[in-house]
């Protein structure tokens, strides 16, 4: 016979109180002493109880759930060839970690990035009634989703672009980790420098490229800008464009990692070596990029720690208390093997 599931009605026996003192220990309600919260968190831990959800919703205004928005297209193009999804991988990590460590719950949606996007997420807002909700680019910079969150009073937090002052905002300073970046190859001597771009409607691109432009026009040098989707066929294509022209650059930064890959392959192809005749650099720089021959120079773009950032002011916001709107996580420049002074062929 299977074991019977511990209740609230158990943990109300243990510790001498009612249900409804249980439900507003676990629903962190103020008008409880110490000395029955500390009774009622004991007999939860002594029995092993583990609060249902649905009561939980039902004890109060929160549904403890988080919902995180990626772009569905692009997120379906990488799973369906088989290359995963590093961002998705990140983005998770960092999320479902910081919901973990205090009660609530991440749920991950893909939504269309056009004029579907507003239908769908008002769906999810009727149905799931999370308590905020993490929008990354695209859909960080789309209004008219702003406009219904704002009008359901759900809160909610747009990662890696740059809005409106009074919007809660997480993300890194996209222009000076691009400035960074270019800054690097530039004091190698570069100045003949390509920059493979994601998406014109994600405003972090226009952001980076104008931080790689002004850079490289600070040295008087030369500059390549394609927009690559953020594709490994479309970067493979650009490049093997760049690398057989007659002027090619002698460094190139891929706006992901993704594309920093097509740059290495195309590279080989050509028995162009890297960094001897060609430097390349990445930004995101997840886990693959270590491995890579040779290792990706890097920016670290702190995926996890801005979504997890992401999810604890929501939180914050749907325990009533109030939130630094904007937080702005630092980058890192990882130097590795992908970049070299540069040698006049």
């Amino acid at each position: 016979m299977a074991a019977r599931a511990i209740t609230i009605e158990d943990v109300a026996r243990m510790s001498g109180v009612s249900r409804q003192t249980v439900s507003r220990v676990l629903n962190d309600h103020p008008n409880v002493r110490d000395e029955v919260r500390e009774r009622v968190r004991s007999a939860i831990s002594s029995l092993g109880y583990a609060p249902n959800l649905a009561a939980r919703r039902m004890g109060g205004a929160k549904s403890y759930l988080i919902m995180a928005i990626n772009d569905r297209q692009r997120t379906l193009e990488n799973w369906e060839a088989e290359r995963g999804n590093d961002w998705v991988d990140q983005m998770l990590r960092g999320g479902m970690l910081a919901c973990e460590a205090n009660g609530y719950h991440m749920l991950f949606e893909l939504i269309d990035t056009d004029e579907r996007a507003v239908t769908r997420l008002s769906e999810i807002l009727s149905s799931l009634r999370p308590d905020g909700i993490v929008l990354t680019p695209p859909h960080s910079e789309n209004s008219d989703l702003w406009e219904l969150l704002e009008s359901r009073n759900c809160p909610f937090v747009v990662l890696n672009t740059p809005v409106h002052d009074d919007m809660l905002q997480a993300g890194m300073d996209e222009r000076a980790a691009a400035v960074s970046a270019t800054r690097h190859l530039t004091d190698l001597g570069h100045r003949r420098i390509a920059f493979l771009s994601g998406r014109r409607d994600y405003g972090n691109t226009s952001l980076r490229v104008d931080g790689f432009l002004s850079e490289v026009e600070r040295v008087g040098g030369e500059t390549l800008v394609e927009l690559a989707d953020f594709s490994f066929d479309t970067a493979a294509r650009v490049t093997t464009e760049w690398l057989e022209s007659g002027a090619p650059p002698s460094a190139i930064i891929a706006e992901n990692d993704e594309m920093a890959f097509a740059v290495l392959h195309v590279a080989n192809l050509l028995d162009i070596k890297v960094p001897e005749q060609l430097s390349v650099m990445s930004f995101e720089d997840t886990p693959g990029v270590r491995f890579s021959v040779p290792p990706l120079t890097a920016i670290r773009q702190p995926t996890a720690a801005i979504v997890a950032c992401a999810c604890d002011m929501l939180m914050t916001v749907a325990e009533g208390k109030t939130v630094e709107p904007h937080h702005v996580l630092p980058f890192e420049l990882i130097v590795r093997d992908s970049t070299a002074r540069y040698a006049a062929a």
